[in-house]
């Protein structure tokens, strides 16, 4: 019981530090393009993907053990975490998508930049030195295309595999209460919707003002 406090101490701690990667990464996404951005600007997003992909990585490694072996329900109403990294998660994955082609759309220069020290691929591109005989410029931005498509698989992975410890939603009863007149309350059954209120009420940040 006590190691199980510490991970969920930790997980916590780990979710809301993805919750502020996400929005920070966002936040330098509305950049691009505009009088912000520079190759700086670029670097500090691939910086913040980076590190918020591996920390997606590292609290799915603490959390899905934990809910192996164990009663659905019970274990989602002790590991909220769960359910919150998965939208995280989700929410980062659109980002990506929308990083992507932004990269593609308005590509930076990065040659400057990059002049007097290691790039993105560096160990490749030295090795390609040694071989060739000749000195090759790292292409920063479909470095930064293919990385963007490698961390779009791992999320949409992390993203899958989680779903296996979650309640599946009720898509018809949804479509038939929205068809229900305005003045009618739509009324929650069943204790895994309960799961989605302790969630929903667990911290500040499962409804983030940036959206």
């Amino acid at each position: 019981m006590h190691t199980s406090m510490i991970i969920q101490t930790a997980a916590f701690r780990l979710v809301v530090e993805i919750n502020s990667q996400v929005a920070q990464f966002r936040e330098l996404l509305v950049h691009i393009g505009t009088a912000r951005d520079s190759p700086e600007t670029r670097e500090k997003i691939r910086k913040l993907r980076r590190g918020c992909v591996d920390t997606c990585k590292h609290t799915s490694q603490l959390l899905i053990p934990q809910m192996r072996g164990s009663n659905l329900e019970s274990s989602l109403l002790d590991h909220p975490e769960l359910a919150l990294l998965f939208y995280l998660c989700q929410m980062m994955l659109r980002e990506l998508g929308k990083c992507s082609r932004l990269v593609q759309l308005i590509p930076m220069d990065m040659t400057g930049y990059f002049e007097n020290r290691a790039g993105p691929s560096n160990i490749g591109n030295v090795i390609s030195q040694i071989l060739l005989c000749k000195q090759i410029q790292p292409d920063f931005n479909q470095e930064e295309i293919c990385s963007i498509a490698k961390d779009s698989q791992d999320l949409a992975r992390l993203i899958q595999d989680m779903q296996e410890f979650l309640p599946q939603q009720d898509t018809a009863a949804e479509k038939n209460a929205a068809l229900e007149p305005e003045n009618s309350k739509w009324k929650r059954k069943g204790r895994r919707n309960s799961i989605y209120t302790n969630v929903s009420s667990c911290c500040c940040f499962c409804r983030p003002t940036y959206l």
